[in-house]
């Protein structure tokens, strides 16, 4: 494969894409467009906090591994009584999700490289 994470397949940089689906592979996917570079989650509960539920949504912005080059939104909510009310998430949360899928970009773009010596 090209060393940038160009490889054609997707429109968007081929290493940000799969650090986000790899970072958020324990969430139930929603839909996945790689020409659009938006990966959607659907609601999901940890086992250990049953009454309230994440989804998160992830946009890759270009083909470029660079830090602005990926945008996570994070969603929640908290069971009241038989509904669901949205609740705030605070920005942390999502930064934390971007800097998760850029380390791991970061990992498989150097094991790539390697792997093309």
């Amino acid at each position: 494969g090209d060393s940038d994470g160009t490889d054609g397949a997707v429109a968007v940089n081929a290493f940000l894409w799969r650090a986000a689906l790899d970072t958020i592979s324990f969430m139930p996917l929603a839909s996945a467009d790689p020409y659009g570079g938006i990966i959607i989650s659907d609601w999901h509960a940890l086992p250990e906090s049953p009454d309230e539920r994440f989804k998160v949504n992830i946009y890759i912005l270009g083909r470029l591994l660079r830090a602005d080059g990926i945008k996570a939104s994070v969603f929640r909510q908290v069971r009241e009584g038989e509904s669901w009310k949205d609740s705030g998430v605070g920005d942390e949360v999502s930064t934390e999700f971007e800097d998760a899928i850029l380390t791991r970009a970061r990992k498989l773009r150097m094991q790539a490289v390697i792997e093309d010596k």
